[in-house]
């Protein structure tokens, strides 16, 4: 890979998240932390769905689907973060960094187009809760999720695919504790112009779809919302919609503070900050939200629990 892109760099160094010697171990064991709650709570969840068919809905596919996508993401970029807090040098191959980069990306877009089809799955079951389970056949859904992940894997692969073009030929150290794209694009000896152009059309257009389709879900479900009159049908529908749209919030939020401060205005050191937040924050904050104020996945857990117990 190295030679298709006549790159005379053939291996990177991540420097990490800070150069501070004191703060190495501490931050070592937060993100150690940190990455134990994120697996352990999407496994969790992820077994929870699997092992209670009460949790066999439309709504667990694709949240089954969420934690199965943020535990890999977890995976791809979490480790090879530990190693720069207790490695003196942190080095990556260039096979390496392009195989983490497109599997960044590939869980980054899946994770954008999953939260679409829930978000169509909320209109369904809010606004037309006679035919939701029609509507939202086992086909429907799983034709969703396969799109999600042939358009993420679509995208993965035309961002890596404009990095692989581009030269290495000075500089091997990443600012960085992950293979990310705009610190790559700062290292290349080639003009990245294109590459760029190209990386901001697909990602505004993924936004702007995304975004488009969850927001008209979003006044769809509010008007049918104002028609209801009954306190309890408010609570019920705001018990299944609430968890998407913090959700939502949280990964558009974190996502979009991480890119502006990416930008040429931002420094280093608070990129990687907000990156903190969408490679690793929001990975773990998922399973807890839709969870703690979910009654039936309280009724799961207390089964399962049970269980075991006995």
């Amino acid at each position: 890979m190295a030679m298709e892109n006549e790159s005379s760099v053939t291996e990177f160094i991540l420097v990490g998240f800070t150069d501070q010697s004191q703060l190495q171990l501490p931050l070592f064991f937060l993100f150690l932390l940190n990455h134990v709650v994120t697996v352990v709570g999407n496994l969790s969840f992820i077994n929870l769905i699997c092992l209670n068919s009460h949790l066999h809905t439309p709504m667990y596919f694709f949240t089954f689907n969420l934690s199965f996508i943020d535990l890999c993401q977890s995976l791809v970029i979490t480790p090879k973060m530990l190693m720069n807090f207790v490695s003196e040098k942190n080095i990556i191959s260039f096979p390496e960094c392009m195989t983490q980069l497109v599997f960044f990306c590939f869980f980054a877009h899946s994770e954008c187009y999953v939260l679409t089809a829930m978000a169509y799955d909320r209109y369904v079951a809010i606004c037309q809760p006679l035919v939701h389970m029609v509507t939202m056949s086992p086909q429907v859904c799983s034709l969703l999720m396969f799109g999600s992940y042939v358009m993420g894997f679509a995208g993965a692969m035309v961002h890596t695919g404009d990095m692989v073009r581009l030269s290495f030929c000075d500089s091997n150290i990443i600012n960085h504790y992950m293979c990310d794209i705009f610190p790559l694009y700062q290292l290349s000896c080639s003009s990245t112009y294109a590459s760029e152009l190209v990386d901001s059309i697909i990602v505004i257009t993924v936004v702007i779809i995304s975004s488009s389709i969850i927001f008209i879900s979003y006044v769809l479900i509010l008007s049918s919302v104002l028609h209801i009159s009954s306190a309890l049908g408010w609570s019920k529908t705001f018990s299944t919609w609430g968890s998407h749209i913090v959700t939502v919030g949280v990964f558009y939020g974190s996502g979009l503070f991480t890119h502006l401060k990416a930008s040429p205005s931002g420094s280093v050191g608070q990129e990687k900050f907000s990156s903190v937040f969408y490679t690793n924050i929001v990975l773990m904050l998922n399973p807890f939200i839709y969870s703690l104020r979910n009654k039936d996945v309280k009724c799961a857990l207390k089964k399962t629990l049970k269980r075991i117990a006995n």
